[in-house]
């Protein structure tokens, strides 16, 4: 089996390349940024990517963006990330493809090298194997009801008219309704949103953000 490394930890990377030898394999490269993994995976086609979440450039989710990367550029390079953390949102458009050779563990709950080697050699065969905390976690995250999906049509519309920058008697103008029912639309799906009412904080504002990070 061909493996690419990918941590920005040049122990760790010095440890799986000698574990890796020792288990017959052959490490084609071992990088620590993220263009770099990319670079060599092109270059090398490997079987198997090993790939960290966080990593240079910006010690992100870095590491999850060159593997959705390779998985549209190169579909046949199995990707197997292996992190201290779940990054749900790359995670979940990363598992929203194939899953064919694609897994996800986590490095403090891998407890035995023949683990770790085995769930390996399943990605390479165009497998799976997800660490079951990473599959909670991902599941949580899309079973989680999104607020944006309790507004009405017309709270939505509401809503986006507010991102656009519109105060209430323009939006009420532009939906040809009185300032009165823009009021009631405004105030309701603020508290369907869970927005605070505490001194401090702009209702509109953070009503706008969630809008945008929808």
């Amino acid at each position: 089996m061909r493996v690419i490394l990918a941590d920005d930890s040049v122990l760790l990377r010095e440890g799986l390349t000698r574990l890796l030898a020792d288990a017959g394999h052959e490490v084609v490269a071992a990088v620590g940024d993220a263009p770099a993994l990319v670079e060599a995976v092109e270059r090398h086609r490997p079987d198997v990517a090993v790939v960290d979440v966080r990593m240079p450039p910006t010690h992100k989710d870095d590491g999850l963006r060159a593997a959705l990367e390779i998985r549209e550029r190169l579909p046949g390079v199995g990707v197997l990330v292996l992190s201290q953390y779940v990054e749900q949102h790359y995670a979940a458009r990363l598992l929203a493809g194939s899953t064919e050779g694609l897994g996800y563990l986590l490095k403090d709950r891998v407890s035995e090298v023949a683990e770790f080697l085995d769930s390996l050699e399943r990605v390479s065969a165009g497998g799976t194997a997800f660490d079951p905390e990473v599959v909670r976690q991902l599941l949580a995250r899309t079973t989680h009801a999104d607020p944006l999906s309790r507004l009405s049509p017309r709270e939505g519309e509401v809503l986006r008219l507010l991102a656009e920058g519109l105060v209430n008697a323009a939006i009420a103008e532009r939906l040809h309704v009185s300032l009165s029912t823009v009021e009631k639309h405004v105030n309701a799906l603020m508290d369907k949103l869970d927005l605070p009412r505490q001194p401090g904080y702009s209702r509109r504002v953070l009503a706008v953000l969630r809008y945008l990070e929808s």
